[in-house]
């Protein structure tokens, strides 16, 4: 087996274990309440909830408005460098963050369907955040790697 065959397996497993770790935390996982609800649960007023996990800082508290707004991005980050490491064409940067747009409304949608979690405008901005933070970094690394 070539060493580039090896990496791109490589490459695919840890990807699996991404998106099944994504899975459990956004439908599964107790710690987080994702159990289903009586009623849907959404918001489509961009930026409401991230405003308000701003300004109720005090009331929520430091650990849930960090785990909510710096959380949605970090998980993405890894969505976007996976996009450009395991595309044989690789995607723009505006391709890039489309994909993780569309990725992440899948994932709020699913939430609204199921009722868990609650589907938020602000997650599918957030996480598109994120996905285009690790499409720079993976391009950053690449650059630094390759020296310049």
């Amino acid at each position: 087996m070539s060493s580039k065959r090896g990496r791109n397996i490589v490459k695919w497993i840890i990807f699996i274990a991404y998106i099944a770790v994504m899975v459990y935390f956004l439908f599964f996982a107790e710690l987080l309440d994702r159990m289903p609800a009586e009623s849907y649960r959404y918001n489509l007023e961009p930026l409401r909830e991230i405003k308000r996990f701003i300004a109720y800082r005090d009331i929520i508290g430091t650990k849930a408005v960090l785990l909510n707004l710096f959380g949605n991005i970090a998980a993405f980050v890894p969505f976007g460098m996976a996009l450009i490491s395991m595309s044989s064409k690789k995607p723009g940067f505006i391709a890039a963050v489309i994909y993780s747009a569309a990725f992440s409304a899948a994932i709020e949608l699913v939430q609204l369907i199921t009722r868990v979690g609650s589907c938020d405008v602000d997650d599918i901005i957030l996480n598109t955040l994120g996905g285009a933070v690790g499409y720079v970094l993976y391009r950053l690394i690449k650059m630094c790697k390759n020296g310049g």
